[in-house]
């Protein structure tokens, strides 16, 4: 199929989104203008930022009282497969700056509303993902130890980090780990701002998202672990 302009997003056929490659000068423009949002915008980003945060405490939180120590790491790691769903309301605060539109805090609010169910669907996709993970996460610690619990959070701490199997845990649950973030990252990195940008489906928005990481591996690759560190 001939690659058409997203533009003319309502008529019936689908439409396929133009993917450019992009170098690391992208990544640091990029930045830029990340850092120019952030000082125009200062008390936006950090409300929006605390909503992140504050739902990390409570999961955690909840592992501590249900003495689920070994989930502990796995949820805090976990996290951020699920925070590009809670970044919409900055991707649509700096999309309007760019384009001249008021960027007041409550048009982050309309951020969900402008994508509706195509932004669910990929929120719910990422719930299952994070779920998928702590799932995995907690197998590779039955695999490893047993399915003895830790007297306490302290106990699993010193069979972690200094045991044999502790070390075979960090190795085999980092390597996972590092597969299901790439994963996340190559279906999420384009596809929510491309939903608040463009008239397009959840589905073109994933799709989109997985050729354009295919288009700059390597750029991305740099992105994906600065985003992590």
């Amino acid at each position: 199929m001939a690659k058409r302009s997203v533009a003319a997003g309502t008529q019936a056929r689908a439409v396929r989104v133009a993917v450019r490659t992009i170098g690391v000068a992208d990544l640091k423009d990029a930045l830029a203008k990340g850092i120019e949002d952030f000082k125009a915008m200062p008390s936006h980003a950090v409300f929006l930022g605390v909503i992140y945060p504050v739902i990390g405490v409570v999961l955690l939180r909840a592992a501590l009282g249900l003495d689920l120590w070994p989930l502990l790491f796995p949820l805090a790691a976990g996290l951020g497969l699920v925070g590009p769903f809670f970044a919409i309301g900055l991707y649509e605060l700096s999309r309007r700056r760019e384009q001249g539109l008021d960027a007041a805090p409550w048009h982050a609010f309309r951020a969900l509303r402008m994508c509706g169910a195509n932004c669910l669907a990929l929120g719910a996709m990422l719930a299952v993902v994070f779920l998928a993970w702590l799932a995995t996460a907690q197998g590779i610690t039955v695999l490893v130890f047993g399915d003895a619990a830790p007297a306490s959070l302290g106990a699993f701490l010193r069979e972690v980090f200094t045991t044999q199997a502790g070390w075979t845990l960090l190795a085999i649950g980092t390597g996972v780990g590092v597969l299901f973030a790439a994963a996340i990252f190559s279906i999420s990195v384009v596809s929510f701002p491309l939903l608040l940008d463009r008239k397009v489906g959840a589905v073109e928005a994933v799709v989109t998202s997985i050729r354009a990481v295919r288009a700059s591996p390597v750029t991305m690759a740099v992105w994906g672990a600065a985003n992590t560190a």
